[in-house]
This record gives structure tokens, sequence and C-alpha cells, in this order.
């Protein structure tokens, strides 16, 4: 799949999305609010069991007590952690709908490097247009329909 300046691009559809408020950028920072520039593999799907079926059989399911470490002096930065936790993270299970289904990205993971940026996630939009905080967001309803057509290891260009 294709970032391009109309959308999402796969499967022959193009599909309306949101990026990061920072806009493109190649040398990401925490807390930039850009979308990082490059080829990213999907390595995850996560997705809230209280609000919606298992999407997929990869999907793994978050509640309550799941976070994202946001927090550079942890060694634990940029990884799913559980509450209580005492650095700096995003609780997954949000009062929201915005990560009721991700796709997880391989930005700066599995060794993450401090102050690079943590997660960047594809998640639902908060509405359409509205930029995230670096992360790809798209209607709920395109959001499920690439779920179901990926596989682990799937690739995302963002030229």
């Amino acid at each position: 799949m294709v970032l391009t300046p109309m959308g999402l691009r796969f499967m022959g559809r193009v599909i309306p999305c949101s990026i990061g408020k920072g806009g493109l950028r190649r040398a990401k920072r925490e807390g930039d609010g850009a979308t990082p520039r490059g080829v990213h593999d999907i390595v995850g799907c996560l997705y809230r069991p209280d609000r919606m079926a298992r999407p997929v059989d990869w999907a793994l399911p978050i509640g309550p007590g799941d976070l994202w470490s946001d927090d550079p002096e942890r060694p634990d930065y940029n990884k799913m952690v559980r509450a209580p936790y005492g650095g700096s993270h995003e609780r997954l299970a949000r009062a929201d709908r915005l990560y009721d289904l991700i796709l997880l990205t391989d930005w700066n993971w599995r060794v993450a490097h401090p102050g690079h940026g943590s997660a960047i996630f594809l998640h639902r939009w908060r509405k359409p247009g509205h930029p995230t905080e670096g992360c790809i967001a798209m209607a709920p309803q395109y959001l499920l329909w690439l779920t179901q057509r990926l596989r682990p290891g799937a690739r995302l260009i963002v030229p």
C-alpha cells in the first residue's frame, strides 16, 4: 500500500486518510507530529473485543490495562506495556473509538532508538481530514476493509 496525495492506495482503491499534523518527514522525532517517510512493515493488529469482533486471526485483543510507552527514557520505549506504568504512555483502550482497531507498523520498532518517535499506527480517524499525531487515520469501514486484506509483513510506503 502506498500513501499518495489523494489517499492510501491499495488493491486498486484509494482510501481517504489523514496524516500527522507535522506533515511527512524523513528525520522523525518524538513529539513532532510528523508521519515518517519510508517503507514500513505491518507487524501486528490490535482490537477492542468489547467493541468489535476479531477482525483477522492474527489480531490481538486490548483491554483497559494496555498502554503504549512513548517515554524515550524507559527501556520499554515504543512497546506495549501494562498499567500501572510510571513512564509517559498512551492508553490503548481509549474512551473514544480511535483505537478500536489498530494496525501496527515497524516504525522505530523492535529495537527502539530513543527520541526517534514512538509507534506509527493505522487507526480510525477523528473526522475526515483531521490530522493525527503522526499516525495514518481513516474511516472505520476502510480500516476494517484494509485489515481484512493485509497480512503481517505487508508494506506501507510513505514516499
